[in-house]
């Protein structure tokens, strides 16, 4: 897991072409103009994730993992606190979903951390970066962040 903010995207360009490219979509795309929705970037290889929400309880917010995706989650507007854990360390709820690359998981040993991402942040999750997204800093308030989905070879 990789946490910065997006004037100093350009230092981790050199972790691979997919992640550069996101990296380099985030920093020159206006992003605040984006409508919600999905876009492919470079076909399946990279697409662009874009939502507005309120952040959420933890009650509401879950763990999950991706096999076949590196995240690359940008907050654009507002703020949210988002959960790491080593995915070994976190419990399967949920069996892997091939057709969603999606794992849902559980922390009942309490190892995750939490850190606050800021509007200009970014974080890159690999597939074993178990992440809890969405999580309010205080309490629930309005949200834009985009996710960038690069497909790893």
């Amino acid at each position: 897991m990789i946490r910065d903010e997006l004037k100093n995207a350009h230092l981790y360009e050199g972790l691979g072409a997919g992640i550069a490219s996101a990296l380099r979509y985030l920093r020159s795309t206006d992003l605040d103009a984006l409508a919600p929705g999905r876009y492919e970037i470079d076909g399946k290889d990279l697409i662009a994730i874009v939502e507005e929400y309120q952040s959420k309880t933890l009650e509401q917010c879950f763990w999950e993992a991706h096999r076949r995706h590196i995240d690359v989650q940008c907050v654009v507007r507002g703020a949210e606190k988002i959960g790491y854990a080593n995915l070994a360390a976190l419990n399967v709820i949920q069996p892997y979903s091939e057709e969603k690359d999606f794992l849902k998981l559980d922390d009942p040993a309490g190892v995750g951390e939490f850190m606050t991402i800021r509007a200009g942040s970014f974080v890159i999750l690999g597939p074993e970066d178990a992440h809890l997204p969405g999580l309010a800093v205080t309490t629930p308030a309005p949200t834009k962040k985009v996710v960038m989905k690069v497909r790893i070879s």
